[in-house]
């Protein structure tokens, strides 16, 4: 496999991931509802006095959290089993971005060298050090996402603390049903 195969084997990877990255902003844009099962009658239902509901966890709090330190809002929502995730994430992307970053330092000193008096350089190396230079970018972008994402994560997470799933399996039978709206 030389550079050139290997080049276009990541630029149609990073267009894949970004492909599957707008189908799952589609889908988080499609309305979903939960609806009470229409054979269960109003007595069936229970009521929740909502007037002395306190939330245990602040999800405002959660979100500081983990803006101050990625995986600190999963702890605050006692979600442990989500900190490794976070955090190994974060190390791998770093790794791919300190390795492009690297191949790209390379390729540019590479270039800088074989640019002659007439300012023409190895056409070869040029492309090489764009193509590095806008894959580290590119992975910029997706640790600005994970972040944005565990944000995201530990707002969530805190607003579910305190949901409970009845027991009960009469009591309340739910139906998921989405509508999509063109």
């Amino acid at each position: 496999m030389n550079l050139r195969d290997y080049l276009n084997s990541l630029k149609s990877s990073a267009r894949i991931i970004t492909e599957i990255i707008l189908l799952l902003f589609l889908f988080a844009a499609v309305p979903v509802s939960a609806q009470m099962d229409p054979v269960l009658k109003d007595s069936n239902r229970t009521q929740i006095d909502t007037s002395k509901f306190v939330m245990k966890k602040s999800p405002w709090g959660a979100v500081i959290r983990s803006a101050i330190l990625p995986g600190f809002g999963q702890f605050y929502n006692e979600s442990y089993w989500k900190i490794p995730v976070v955090w190994g994430g974060f190390v791998y992307l770093g790794y791919q971005w300190d390795k492009g970053n690297s191949l790209y330092k390379k390729y540019k000193d590479l270039y800088t060298a074989s640019v002659d008096a007439n300012n023409i350089g190895d056409e070869t190396l040029r492309q090489s050090r764009d193509f590095y230079r806008d894959q580290r970018d590119l992975i910029a972008v997706f640790i600005g996402l994970a972040y944005f994402l565990n944000l995201v994560d530990a707002y969530v997470d805190a607003h579910l603390f305190d949901f409970e799933v009845p027991k009960d399996s009469r009591v309340a039978q739910y139906q998921l049903s989405m509508k999509i709206k063109f």
